[in-house]
Order: C-alpha cells, then structure tokens, then sequence
C-alpha cells in the first residue's frame, strides 16, 4: 500500500485560509458558537489575544438569526459586531487589530485541501469519522491552526462533551470564565454570626437598630442578614441597612391571604425571606434553596399578600422552558396551555395558598352538575382579569412591566445574558423575586457557577434595592427533606 505524503499549503493559502500568526504576543482563542451565543460582548473580553472565528461558527449562528428569542438576539448581535469590527474593506481573514491590543480573524477549514497537508487531521477523522458534523470540523480548524502558529491555541467552548472530545486529540481547551462567579458565591453558605454582649443584645432588642461601628461589619454587605448572639441561646436576627445600622427584621406573624390558607413562617430562614419580600424598598431578591425548602411557596405568599393589600397592580409567574430560548409555538393551544405543563408547580402553589382549608379524608361523590362546578379553581377569576399573570420568557423581550410582583422560579436554568434580560423588564413599582438551586441544573452550557441566578447575586450584591436569602431547611416532609440530602 502506498504511504500517503503530507502536501504543505502554500503561503497564499495559509493567508486565505486564516492559518498565518498575525504580529504580536499573545494566545490564540478560537470561540466556540455556544460562547458567542452565551456572551455576545466576549469579543471585547479576551484584551491582547488573538481570537479565532471558524467560519463554521458563522454557518451555525446563521441556523439561529431568525428565532424571536435571547438566543436569535444574540445571534444577530454576533453578526452585526463582527460586521462592524471587519468592515468593508478588511482582509477577515488576514486578522483586524482590536481595541485590547489583539486581533481578531475567521480561520476557514477546507478539508478537500487542508487533510492532505495534516497528519494529525487525518488521524483525527479516523477517530471522530462524520466531517459533516460542525463540532469536528470546528475541532478539526483548531487542530490545523495549532500546527501553523507559535502556541498556545486554546479551543473555548461551554460544550461539555466537546471539551471531552478536544482533549481526547490533544487540543487544549476551556470554559469560558468571564461570567463565573467565585465558588463561595454559588454555595447555600450558613447565616453569618455576631458575637454581642448581653447589654448589647438587649439595647437592639428594644430599640430595633443598632450601630456596631465599621470593623465588626465591614465584611458585610447592604442588606445582608445576620444572626445576632450573645450566648448559646440568645439570638435576634437581623438585616444591615443603610448607614452600617443592624434593623430587626419586619415579619408578620402570619402571611394573610383572603379567603384562603394563611402561610406562617416555619424557620428562621423564611422569616429573613419574607423580611426581603414585604420591604418595599427592596426590588430585588434572590434565593437559594434545595428542593422542599419552600422558596417558591413562600414568594407566592407574599406576592398575594403584597397584591391583596394593593401595593401591586398584580403577580406575574413564571419558569424558563429550559432553556429560555426553545420554541413553544408548535405546541397546541393557547399561550397558557403551552406553558401550563412547566408552570404546574406555580398553580399548585396558587391553589394550596387560595383554597379554604377543607377537611381531611375520602369526600362524598358529586352529582353532575357539582362537579361540574367544582372545575372552577380559586384562581381562575384573578387569572382572567389579569391579576394574576402567565408570562412566557420566550418572549419577554420589548416589555416594560410596572407595578407587578413577578417571581421567577428556577432561575438557575437562565444565562446570564437571560437574566440580564428580565432584570432590566422591571419598571418602577414593581419586585423581582428569583428563586431556585444552583445545584439542579438542566441546561446544557451553563452550571451552578455561570447560571443567572447566582450571576444576578454577585452582580447585584451591595446595592441598596436587592437582597439575598439562602434556605437550608426543608419544610415539606420529612420524607422530601431525606430524599433531598441523602439521594
């Protein structure tokens, strides 16, 4: 058998095909389309690198453009700033210079001319044989490209079995870091403790505030909630406010909803949550909390209350169809019917909290015309007059919402870029409440670091309008409180 023989390119092909190092240090980056889909704003993330597009980055970005979605958003953003950044008159290929002091360039792999140049690609294709898929052929540029430039070449995608299939060949890989938060910041850490004395403890008990002056908080945050002790058994907690004063938290004994289940806190971390919820000079709350915990029931509560008392014109509910940007319109039905099955725990929640507390046991069967009555739930007046509202994240996009207590449950599903999106919907007189936990995560390219839950904490941790509550304790049943922690 005839042994096949490495044809080089020649110099205008390593031009055209983007493969000649541009002048300067630096790495070179090639962006994997979750990433630019992720961060549209990462082109201006990478300072005085080289950053490489496959031009089969913009044949997939072109499979998303149309979408009425974040993801097609973002989608026509990459677009318009790479049109933008080459002009009309850049060899894109050759590389444009960028404000950080790198560059910025497509790289195209042809493989009718490029296998026969590479070992390496052939023994790549004998491994991952389909040249038609795009993640091989992305992988197959970086390849080519680490054997024409001075290293390193770094792949960058939030791709988890394509980080797999990068180092199983040898190329060295990343996730994109720019949005993760330290790990402590996506952890459900325990209350902070302040150690007072008993004079201390007392004088806070009767006045409600006290001063502790800057070296015993200066760790602490706006709004941070905090356990004040002074011995085993002695505890108040309390909430740091504006001007470095401890405030005793403001929590009704029990939350009232008309002619429903009144909802009383069980624990110490609910009694924090609803402090965060009831102050209306809070617009924004996150929190973590396992499953059972009672995170979600506890911001309907306080939605209907807030409602019921009219601060809010109403409650909008919501949860990502993980993810934000999968299409719903070939669903059958309404708007409502499409969202009904992702958003089944939020009306289960309505109909504990505004049923009349029945008795316990087997019921009597109905006639006809009373079960026929009795399909009318004890929300459905509210939902039709549009008190009470379903809001699809697929197309929240373009709106203003005032006035409204909108919880979003399962945030953690969101990106960043997602969550930006619904933070800055919010209009004045309105409250943000996010909810869910950065361990439970369903969507592919983001985790319990890069998630828009813990994205919007970090972010948003110090100013004077948002709070954060992590729950620990289960409320459900014993039962849900075992499966969480030991399952």
């Amino acid at each position: 058998m005839q042994q096949q023989t490495d044809a080089l390119l020649t110099v205008d092909q390593l031009a055209n095909f983007g493969l000649k190092s541009p002048e300067g240090p630096g790495k070179h980056y090639v962006l994997d389309t979750n990433v630019l889909l992720h961060e549209p704003g990462c082109l201006n993330r990478f300072q005085d690198n080289h950053l490489c597009i496959p031009a089969d980055v913009l044949s997939e970005l072109d499979r998303f453009k149309t979408e009425q979605t974040e993801r097609g958003a973002n989608a026509r953003r990459v677009h318009r700033k790479l049109t933008e950044i080459f002009g009309p008159q850049s060899q894109v290929t050759k590389g444009v210079p960028t404000d950080g002091g790198g560059t910025i360039r497509l790289v195209i792999y042809d493989p009718s001319l490029c296998e026969k140049s590479s070992k390496e690609l052939r023994r790549f294709h004998r491994i991952f044989p389909d040249r038609e898929r795009v993640d091989h052929r992305i992988l197959a540029c970086t390849l080519l490209l680490a054997e024409h430039v001075d290293p390193p070449v770094v792949l960058v995608t939030k791709d988890l079995n394509m980080q797999l299939k990068a180092r199983a060949v040898g190329i060295t890989c990343e996730d994109y870091l720019n949005d993760k938060v330290a790990p402590q910041d996506s952890a459900k850490r325990e209350m902070v403790r302040l150690m007072l004395d008993q004079n201390e403890l007392q004088r806070f008990a009767s006045s409600g505030e006290i001063e502790l002056g800057d070296e015993r908080t200066s760790e602490l945050h706006v709004n941070q909630y905090v356990l004040l002790e002074a011995g085993e058994k002695q505890t108040i907690p309390a909430r740091l406010g504006l001007g470095g004063k401890l405030v005793r938290l403001v929590v009704p004994e029990v939350l009232r909803i008309p002619d429903g289940n009144h909802l009383k806190p069980l624990n110490l971390g609910q009694k924090c949550f609803i402090d965060a919820l009831l102050n209306p000079e809070i617009s924004l709350v996150t929190c973590f909390g396992q499953a059972g915990t009672g995170k979600t029931l506890v911001a309907m509560a306080a939605g209907l209350h807030g409602v019921f008392a009219r601060e809010f014109n109403g409650l909008t509910v919501s949860r990502p169809v993980v993810s934000m940007g999968d299409q719903m319109g070939y669903l059958p039905g309404s708007l409502e019917e499409k969202m009904r099955p992702w958003l089944q725990p939020i009306y289960d929640a309505l109909e504990l909290l505004m049923s009349p507390q029945n008795a316990k046991g087997p019921k009597r069967k109905r006639s006809k015309s009373e079960s026929e009555g009795a399909q009318q739930k004890p929300y459905d007046d509210l939902v039709n007059q549009g008190v009470i509202e379903v809001e699809a994240l697929a197309y929240i996009r373009g709106r203003s919402i005032p006035n409204r207590f909108f919880i979003l449950d399962e945030a953690q599903q969101l990106t960043p870029q997602e969550a930006k999106t619904v933070v800055t919907r919010m209009s004045k007189g309105s409250k943000l409440v996010l909810v869910g936990d950065p361990d439970q995560i369903d969507h592919p390219y983001v985790d319990s670091r890069s998630n828009g839950l813990v994205f919007t904490r970090q972010r948003m941790r110090g100013q004077s309008f948002a709070a954060h509550v992590s729950l620990s304790r289960g409320e459900r049943s014993d039962l849900a409180e075992a499966g969480a922690s030991l399952m």
